[in-house]
């Protein structure tokens, strides 16, 4: 069998168990670019009673080519729809893609859904850890807010 239903299986066993124990638990996913499948994904679990904290994995900057060759080689397929529409805009294909609007996107919703389940994100530095340092530090770092904000 396997696919989701393993997976849901899985998901279920670690709500029971941390239900019953004192272990911190948390999801970790897999990379994303978009945010609607994230939120939508989120509230499924919460809908289904698994209520364990998530923390999203983003993809770092990088170049559109790289981003569109890990999403492929790492099964996230319909993730690639947001690359391929970039892909389309021969204005956009040599911009680093970025993950500003996607982690802006979880932020607005955590601020209207404090109740969400969606409470850290984690990056993969797909465009190597420099740059996604850098990235991460001139838009606010860990403290979500830019550091040149006054």
């Amino acid at each position: 069998t396997g696919g989701t239903a393993n997976v849901d299986e899985a998901l279920r066993w670690k709500q029971d168990f941390s239900n019953r124990s004192d272990a911190e638990m948390a999801l970790a996913t897999q990379f994303a670019f978009e945010s609607g499948p994230i939120i939508e994904w989120a509230k499924s679990l919460k809908d289904a009673g698994i209520d364990i904290p998530i923390h999203i994995g983003i993809a770092g900057p990088a170049k559109l080519q790289t981003m569109i060759k890990f999403a492929i080689a790492c099964g996230v397929g319909p993730s690639l729809r947001v690359l391929q529409r970039r892909a389309k805009d021969v204005t956009k294909l040599l911009l680093p893609f970025e993950p500003t609007e996607v982690i802006s996107e979880l932020a607005a919703h955590a601020a209207a859904n404090p109740d969400t389940n969606i409470v850290k994100v984690h990056f993969f530095p797909l465009g190597g850890i420099k740059t996604n340092a850098n990235w991460a530090i001139s838009n606010g770092g860990s403290a979500a807010v830019p550091v040149n904000a006054s």
